[in-house]
Parts: structure tokens; sequence; C-alpha cells
């Protein structure tokens, strides 16, 4: 077992003394938030997004993806630029992508098809399942995800059967992303009312002055059991070239965060705001610590304050990712002060517990990334019980019952 397999077992005793305690209290009520990169979920199709400029880019179809085989179905005129909003409005274009035809499709690399498409739905569809059931007896209320391709990838993930019961809806929007991979997120229809969603593009140019592509910011507002909280669900740029090289895009990203924080902050400044993501970064980086400026939840918290709920896990030798025998903890989850419980009342939606989720099952057994998350595929090497190279990580709100 590794070093923060360790940590985790020991955290998870502690899980279950809470959960049980959690259980004997029937005045409480309980909504597990999760994240999961479920690394690169792909359908087998070859495709392109289409953009209808006609539509309002917080129009869900404004941005599509379709397969290269429809594309002569659809109107579409030459575009040879930037792609950002005003560049496209009133036009339709095809926006090519890059990653599909040469790994994700059956004639790819990894020989992608409806089998192993199919297997990687169910097998992250049970993960999600089980994220926060030991405390709350059911599954997550609402969940972000990351690397998905498009809207069809996660309506086929909520319909599979650990996840069909419990009637999720979606929020998703296409972003210019380069390789064509989105956030979303998803939602127990029966506890939580969407009032407000959109995207927030991150602009982000090379030294050559050519646009970077990446994912967008997720915003959702809405009533979690009549209560109202704004989930954001990022994707932040990888460390491609190196931490170094590459911290600027991160602290780009950060500052378009931290400007969505204060919109909603100047609407409501007792505003709740939950903010989740893979960030490529870990805590204690300059985007989070520094730009962000999210502080470990420890001494007194002001409602103003932005909180890590990870920074001590870090701090504590966890991580959801390994690279070259390094544990990074990328994904997180960020919160208002508001959402910060210091009496232990729990009158309104506040952080009851926040976790890593790391059973056995989710670790590779064996071979040279043994210890590792189990991820699907070993370079282009299929296997059929992975899920994802990334754990995914939840928090337990709780109040009490009116």
């Amino acid at each position: 077992m590794t070093k923060i397999n360790k940590s985790l077992t020991i955290f998870s005793i502690i899980a279950l003394f809470f959960s049980m305690s959690l259980y004997g209290q029937e005045n409480y009520q309980a909504a597990t938030v999760g994240f999961y990169n479920v690394e690169n979920l792909f359908d087998t199709e070859v495709s392109v997004g289409y953009i209808d400029g006609t539509r309002s880019p917080n129009d869900s179809l404004y941005h599509i993806s379709i397969s290269v085989d429809e594309i002569s179905n659809y109107e579409t005129e030459p575009f040879d630029g930037e792609f950002n909003y005003e560049n496209l409005e009133g036009k339709k274009v095809i926006r090519p992508l890059i990653l599909q035809r040469e790994e994700f499709s059956p004639g790819g690399r990894k020989v992608w098809n409806e089998d192993k498409y199919n297997q990687k739905l169910k097998n992250l569809s049970e993960v999600i399942a089980e994220l926060g059931k030991a405390e709350t007896q059911t599954a997550p209320v609402i969940v972000g995800l990351c690397e998905i391709e498009n809207r069809q990838n996660v309506e086929d993930l909520i319909n599979q059967p650990a996840l069909k019961r419990y009637d999720y809806g979606v929020v998703h929007f296409n972003s210019f992303d380069a390789r064509g991979v989105d956030v979303a997120l998803i939602y127990q229809k029966s506890r939580f009312e969407v009032t407000k969603a959109k995207p927030y593009v991150i602009e982000i140019y090379g030294s050559d002055g050519k646009r970077d592509y990446t994912r967008d910011i997720l915003r959702v507002t809405g009533l979690l059991d009549g209560e109202e909280i704004t989930f954001l669900v990022s994707h932040w740029p990888s460390r491609s070239g190196g931490e170094a090289r590459s911290r600027p895009r991160r602290q780009k990203a950060a500052e378009v965060m931290k400007s969505i924080f204060e919109e909603i902050r100047a609407e409501n400044p007792k505003a709740k705001i939950l903010s989740m993501g893979d960030f490529n970064d870990d805590p204690v980086s300059p985007s989070l610590d520094k730009v962000m400026k999210a502080i470990p939840n420890k001494g007194k918290i002001k409602d103003s304050d932005v909180v890590n709920l990870m920074y001590n896990m870090f701090r504590g030798g966890m991580g959801t990712l390994a690279y070259r025998d390094s544990w990074n903890l990328f994904d997180q989850i960020i919160v208002t002060g508001t959402m910060i419980e210091s009496d232990k009342k729990y009158e309104s939606y506040k952080v009851y517990k926040t976790e890593i989720y790391s059973p056995d099952y989710l670790v590779q057994p064996d071979g040279q990334y043994k210890g590792y998350p189990y991820r699907m595929f070993s370079g282009d090497t299929f296997r059929a019980n992975g899920y994802s190279d990334h754990f995914p990580v939840y928090t337990v709100l709780l109040r009490q019952a009116n």
C-alpha cells in the first residue's frame, strides 16, 4: 500500500465515524457534490464542432458536436479566423478537432469501439453512484465532470443502470478547446433547479500571438433543495511544456475564475459558491494560492474568504493523480467562506466533510503504475477494469431539516 492510500485509510475510518453520526441525526439533510475527471470520454464517431452564430452563446444549440459524415446536412460557410463569440456572430461554421481520428475512433491507435465505450460508461457510472454514499446512503446530488467530448456522452453516462434511477439533468456547453473536450454538470432534478447557466471563455495566447484554445469555466446557479448555490466546473490548461512554462496559462484561468466570484458576489455579497475542477495545479501553486487567494480551512473564516477544502489534504501528502512516482492534488473543491460552518449549527447548507474517493478497485493493482489511479488505457493497451487516471473528489453539504 502506498503512502497516500495509508493516509486515505485513516481518513476512511474517520469518515465512517462521522457517517454513522450523520445517519443517526434525522433532523439533518445532506447533499453530496462530487467532481470527476473521467479521462477522455469520447464516443466512437469522428466529430467536428458545428457553430450556429445566429444563436446566443448561452444557448446549448449554439455549438454542437456532429459526425464528419453529417457536415453536408448543415449550412456552413468558410471561416479562417479566431474562434470567439464576436467573430462568429451571425456565421455558421465548422470547428475541426484534433484527437478523435488519430486515437478515439475505430480506426485509431486505441481501436476505440462501442464495446470499449460502453464498458467505460458502465465503470464510470458505478464510481459516480458511490460518491458520498457512505455518508448519505444515496448518490451525489451534483457532479462536475471534465474530459467529456459532448453532451451525448453525458446523456449516455446518466442513462447507465447505476445512475438512471436518480433522474439526472445535464448542463453542458461545447467549448473551443482544441482537443474537443469539455466540462459538464449533472444534477438530480428532484433536488436541484437550474436558474442560470453560462460558459466563461478563457482567452490565452502564445508568444507567437496565436490563440491557445482551452476549456471554458461552466457556471450553474440554482436552487439546491430551495437554497441558492452557484457551482463552477473547471478544467484548467495542462502542464504541457513544463510547469513553469505553462504556469501563465493557469494563472489566466485563475483570473477568469476570480472574476466570476467577484461577479456573483457583486450580485449578492452573501452568495454561496462552490468551484470544483481539475486545476492542473496543486493548492499551493501560484494560480490558486496567489491569484485566487484560496486559503486552508482553519482558524477564523470570514464570509469574504475563498477556502480550498483540499489544502490540508495536500499538506498531509494526499493526492488525486500520480506522475513519475510523485503525487499531485489537481482535483479540488474551493468554496466561499459563506459555506464554512463555524458553530456546528448548519442552519443552511454548509460543508460537512470533504474526501478523495480512492477505494481499492480504483487503484492500479500491478505493473509499472501499481498504486496509481487505475486508468482504462496503459498507452494504447485497453484494460476493461480501468476507470481514469484521476481519483474523484467530493464534499458533503449538511443543513438542519425544515
